[in-house]
């Protein structure tokens, strides 16, 4: 999960947004533009008054219609002018800082392909969803109008100020009276709103995470009949997310209430003022109505500070939602200070180590001392009690996760010394449980290997037996779906075993990638895949027989270490655990198996929260 927010009193939210200038300074000549013309078109606003004291203290005063036309044509002028002005304002934000919002997507999809796997292990699905859809919206939102209009209305207020106190400065006094608590009440406006406003917008990625976990896991859900619980659960976080949105309305709706009433007040003890001054001929009734029409076009600017208030708030919790995510640090390119290995080819693990980077201090290490050597071309297969560390030791070698301590060579060379991309195209990986991609057949199978052509896409599917895709609607451009759900699960493994056999690598990593295949098809695969590991160095995760007779040899992982290396035949009459394994009984919970006498010598268990 990420992190807890910082509470307020740690946070600015000018700071927060100013970490957007980099985004918006490509078009910042636009966008000061865009301000300009805007204050132009409020200051325009502010001639309507004066053009008012006019047409009354002379053609109305001088009973004389053809001035009262004349300054009608003048209000309609100005009127026209600020429309215009305010369309033209919003022509030059709009494609601009669509182009802003594109970009701050681009550079968190482009983070998230590159943070390491422990990130995404912790953090929602849904949190990060929201963050590139809702949260960006606000922040564009936030560039194109509340950031315009807090400049726009500063500057207005500021215009007609100046312009009340040349008319009448007493009554100018009036009403900058209020200006002191309005300052006090919006400081603490925005104390609070900034509190809401972060735990609405994480309230919001949990519940995109329930959906999207609800429709990928719709299988289940309906299998089981589990969806009038999923509909409850889905109910609760939505009734939370209403109960934060109401709290959000509750907080906007009394700071604009008071921020109404208070000039409100002021406005009418100006007018009182004012048309006693008039009646005793210190005013006059033009000046009178352009300070009174004055102070009513300061109204919207007033009134509205709550409600900017309150979208630039939202808009520092989307930018502090953001960059949580973009500070952190990616996968390194390669580490300092690497030694590099002798000579030695193949696949190499010296004295490895491995715990995950949220395990608790001093816990016991997932891996520890791991000392395993892999010959050039020979496949190496890894057998150990569910749990034992199998799968997360392959995934040390294409460096989806870090090593702690040791090294892994790969052909003489330290893979902490590599850049990964040219790690990831010495290694190739099979899952055990296949992803698939929302593209076409082919497409998900050339994934494996960037520029691989036609003959390469057929002799990877003929290695998986997946001849199968030439029967489907469109062959190898079918559209497999979302997550692969339109094929079977063999069917699904067999593409992910053809993706990581397509570009020859010469390394190869597969986690048990038969287990999904009948027998039949099982039988087929690895007649066509011993083929391809001739050619190949592999470390095979293996829980059948079946499997294990892929490998040349077998090394037996216990308690966090490689515990037995040796064939099939030797492992099967010289070490019980492994025989225990290779029989079938993994998973009974015999207390007298050897791997129980293991467990009960200090292996690290799943829940001490080391085992993954």
């Amino acid at each position: 999960m990420p992190e807890k927010p910082a509470e307020p009193t740690d946070r600015s939210a000018v700071r927060s947004l100013l970490r957007l200038w980099p985004y918006v300074r490509p078009v910042r000549t636009r966008w000061f533009c865009a301000a300009f013309v805007a204050v132009l078109a409020s200051c325009l606003a502010l001639v309507i008054p004066l053009v008012l004291k006019w047409m009354v203290d002379g053609p109305v005063a001088d009973r004389d219609p053809g001035g009262v036309w004349l300054g009608a044509f003048y209000l309609l002028l100005l009127g026209i002018a600020e429309a215009g002005l305010f369309g033209l304002r919003r022509w030059l934000v709009a494609r601009p800082l669509a182009g802003v919002e594109a970009a701050l997507r681009a550079d968190l999809y482009r983070h998230l392909q590159r943070l390491p796997v422990a990130f995404h292990d912790r953090w929602p699905s849904g949190q990060l969803l929201s963050r590139g859809t809702t949260d960006l919206m606000l922040l564009r939102m936030f560039l194109a109008f509340p950031l315009t209009f807090l400049l726009v209305n500063a500057t207005t207020l500021l215009v007609g100020f100046v312009i009340l106190f040349a008319q009448e400065w007493s009554l100018g006094l009036v009403l900058l009276a209020p200006a002191v608590p309005l300052v006090i009440l919006c400081s603490v406006f925005e104390t609070k709103y900034s509190l809401v406003a972060r735990k609405a917008q994480d309230q919001v990625g949990d519940l995109t995470t329930v959906v999207e976990e609800s429709v990928l896991g719709i299988r289940i859900v309906k299998g089981f009949g589990r969806h009038r619980s999923q509909a409850q659960a889905f109910r609760a976080l939505a009734q939370r997310l209403r109960g934060t949105e109401l709290g959000k309305a509750r907080l906007l709706a009394g700071i604009w209430a008071l921020i109404t009433a208070i000039p409100e007040l002021a406005i009418g003890a100006a007018l009182v003022l004012g048309t006693i001054e008039v009646a005793d001929g210190g005013l006059s009734a033009g000046t009178l109505v352009a300070f009174l029409s004055t102070a009513l076009a300061l109204r919207w600017p007033v009134e509205s500070i709550g409600f900017l208030l309150a979208m630039s708030q939202e808009s520092a919790t989307a930018a502090d939602r953001y960059f949580e995510v973009m500070d952190v640090a990616e996968e390194a390119v390669e580490s300092a200070g690497v030694t590099a290995g002798k000579a030695d080819p193949g696949i190499v693990f010296e004295g490895v180590e491995f715990r995950y980077p949220d395990a608790a201090p001093g816990s016991r290490p997932v891996l520890a001392g791991i000392d395993l050597r892999v010959r050039p071309g020979e496949t190496m297969a890894l057998v150990g009690a569910t749990g034992s560390g199998k799968t997360t030791l392959t995934a040390l070698v294409p460096r989806l996760h870090e090593i702690t301590g040791g090294r892994i060579l790969l052909d003489g060379e330290d893979i902490a010394g590599m850049e990964r991309s040219r790690l990831r195209e010495l290694v190739s990986v099979a899952f055990e449980e296949p992803t698939l991609f929302s593209a076409t057949v082919g497409e998900n199978v050339l994934m494996g290997a960037e520029g691989a052509g036609e003959e390469a896409l057929r002799r990877a599917l003929s290695v998986a037996q997946a001849d199968f895709v030439y029967d489907l609607p469109q062959g190898v451009d079918t559209q497999v779906g979302e997550q692969g759900l339109s094929l079977s699960g063999g069917q699904r493994q067999r593409l992910a075993l053809a993706r990581a056999v397509v570009g020859e690598p010469r390394f190869l990593v597969l986690d048990d990638p038969l287990s999904a295949l009948d027998v039949h098809t099982e039988a087929l695969v690895e007649a066509a895949l011993r083929r391809v590991l001739e050619r190949t160095t592999a470390v095979v995760v293996a829980h059948r027989p079946s499997t294990v007779m892929l490998a040349d040899r077998v090394a037996l992982l216990s308690g966090g270490r490689i515990s037995a290396v040796g064939t099939h035949q030797e492992l099967l009459r010289g070490n019980a655990e492994y025989a225990w394994l290779m029989s079938g009984a993994e998973g009974t919970g015999d207390a007298g198996s050897p791997v129980d006498a293991g467990a009960r010598a200090g292996a690290p268990t799943a829940e001490e929260g080391s085992i993954r």
